[in-house]
């Protein structure tokens, strides 16, 4: 018998190889960026914090100013098509960095290679806004039922978690070996693998929408309406407790966790004691974490339910940062990035399907709108924030704690531990003990579906989340997706 070469379905397989190579290239073109920015555009100046930190806040800035927007268009259009169209945008505009990135480093004055840096990383964020929901919509088209969407969910994350694995340990020696350009390059032919893989894509067409009296379409008359579609998902969001209390979590938690994804490189190089051509492999270690969570997430949630896992997980994920904050050496760091790393997978792992049983299929586009801005704002200000205070106000902190010595970057990073902390306890408090047709959990469904009154079983509880997209987001790249 001939082995099984698809992952659920033939066409999810193409759509997740697209994501595969795709989310390499991503990996490869953020960690160049960090060193870039760290080793070579800001080297040995006191900005360089904050320089970092720019390319986390462009990007999130595209997420809350475009996302809300992005989410009612890509309820209207063509899925495909708005995801073809946003992998030929993202391709030209990488290829385009790489080829100007092949002058001089002293041929730019510093701040107009950040301003490329920045410019680029905003209009990728951009138009990854279009591509996320649309793709998310994709994947509920093409996978059906709990049990397939929660494998789905957890195909999907276990790839990222590869991604980076595999990504940054071969962005250093592209970066420090062959140049800034070459990971460009690469990560440009990566968009063109996905575009290719999606195109291959075939998805039943969607009902066309009702006509009037005068046999007009009624959508024709929305094409003046984006506020008010904007509104109605705001509306159907906020009446969905369920998604609500998860939203407060994840602006939380991924408050916390965007400081470390700003100063990781910082931390690595100064208290780890770690060459810059050996940070490859903290995402490495992180990818590790994240395959190990992804692996486990269905049988935690089943073992404990899904309220436990959420808070439970944001507990043990905030402690663990703290703990990673007063490591002074390689080993011991690393150990605690691949621990820190497992609970906010199993919490990632479970967020598709829970939104996917939370929104009806008219809504889903501006779900996604609503939770990814809000998140990424948090993880913006939290980078911004950062960055400005390594840089600025505790540049020169040192104090002693009993004994414990405590700088700038090791005290932010215990600090934003400390937040996901927090957002674990009030999570603890917040969650239904099981989510009802009130709440918009999966047990109800959305609003309006009919499998209100269905209880949930194990395949629900498995849907379960905690935090966010970036739910505090495993430190790594300013991801376009």
């Amino acid at each position: 018998m001939a082995p099984r070469l698809t992952l659920i379905s033939p066409d999810f397989t193409r759509l997740w190889f697209g994501q595969a190579v795709s989310s390499i290239g991503d990996m490869v073109f953020s960690t160049t960026l960090m060193l870039w920015v760290a080793t070579v555009l800001a080297k040995d100046e006191s900005w360089a914090p904050a320089a970092v930190s720019g390319v986390l806040v462009a990007g999130g800035t595209a997420v809350l100013v475009v996302g809300p927007i992005a989410g009612v268009f890509v309820d209207r259009w063509d899925k495909i098509r708005t995801m073809l169209g946003t992998e030929v945008l993202r391709g030209g505009l990488v290829a385009l960095l790489a080829a100007v990135s092949f002058l001089p480093a002293d041929a730019l004055p510093a701040g107009v290679w950040l301003a490329l840096v920045y410019g680029t990383v905003l209009i990728l964020h951009a138009a990854a806004r279009f591509f996320a929901p649309a793709r998310f919509t994709i994947i509920a088209d093409l996978v059906t039922g709990d049990a397939d969407r929660a494998r789905a969910a957890g195909i999907t994350q276990a790839t990222s978690q590869t991604a980076l694995i595999v990504g940054p340990p071969l962005a250093a020696p592209l970066f420090f070996t062959l140049g800034v350009q070459w990971a460009m390059l690469f990560n440009a032919l990566s968009y063109l693998v996905s575009y290719i893989a999606i195109r291959s894509v075939r998805v039943a067409p969607a009902e066309k929408a009702p006509v009037d009296g005068n046999g007009t379409e009624e959508a024709a008359d929305r094409r003046s309406g984006v506020l008010r579609e904007l509104m109605a998902g705001l509306r159907f969001f906020g009446r969905s407790k369920f998604l609500v209390a998860l939203l407060v979590f994840a602006v939380i938690g991924q408050f916390g966790a965007g400081a470390l994804n700003t100063l990781n490189i910082f931390f690595t190089t100064e208290n780890l004691g770690m060459s810059a051509r050996l940070y490859g492999y903290v995402g490495m270690a992180i990818g590790v974490g994240g395959i190990a969570g992804a692996l486990c997430a269905g049988r935690v949630v089943q073992w404990i339910g899904a309220r436990r896992t959420t808070w439970a997980s944001l507990l043990v994920s905030g402690a663990l940062m703290i703990a990673y904050s007063r490591q002074t050496g390689f080993v011991g760091g690393i150990i605690l990035l691949v621990l820190f790393t497992i609970p906010l997978t199993v919490l990632n792992t479970a967020m598709a399907p829970l939104l996917l049983s939370a929104a009806s299929a008219e809504y889903r586009g501006r779900v996604v709108a609503v939770f990814q801005p809000m998140t990424q704002l948090a993880a913006m200000v939290a980078a911004a924030l950062s960055g400005w205070l390594a840089g600025t106000v505790l540049r020169d902190f040192d104090a002693s704690v009993a004994g414990l010595r405590f700088g700038p970057i090791d005290t932010i990073i215990a600090v934003a531990g400390l937040c996901i902390l927090l957002s674990g306890l009030y999570a603890r408090g917040a969650l239904p003990d099981a989510e009802t047709a009130e709440d918009g959990g999966p047990a109800g469904g959305s609003p309006g579906e009919e499998e209100a009154g269905e209880p949930a079983g194990p395949a629900e509880e498995a849907t379960a989340k905690a935090a966010a997209a970036g739910t505090p987001a495993p430190p790594r790249r300013g991801s376009t997706e």
